[in-house]
């Protein structure tokens, strides 16, 4: 089983973009290295028998089939925007294009 160092905790954070507190890093070293304890005792378990599977449970594609259909008419499409032009959907500009 591998610890969980406060450095670890540190370069998660890092690439969450989270900023934590002291309490709260040795809190989540604390819980980490509890779950990571949790799972060595997972991987004594012998499963050589055991299929993979992706769920526990049977699982069904409930999409139904891609169809042409007509599509919406613009005023409908366009009728719960909160902005448009009545013609286009008006959105904030997100990138400097200068």
């Amino acid at each position: 089983m591998s610890e969980i160092a406060r450095e670890d905790v540190d370069y998660v954070a890092g690439l969450a973009q989270l900023e934590l507190d002291d309490a709260t890093k040795e809190r989540l070293v604390a819980e980490l290295g509890a779950v990571l304890g949790y799972i060595g005792k997972l991987n004594e378990l012998d499963t050589s028998d055991v299929e993979p599977m992706m769920h526990v449970l049977d699982m069904t594609n409930v999409f139904r089939d891609d169809e042409v259909r007509e599509s919406l008419p613009r005023d409908q499409a366009l009728m719960n925007a909160p902005k448009t032009d009545n013609e286009y959907f008006l959105v904030p500009r997100i990138l400097d294009t200068d």
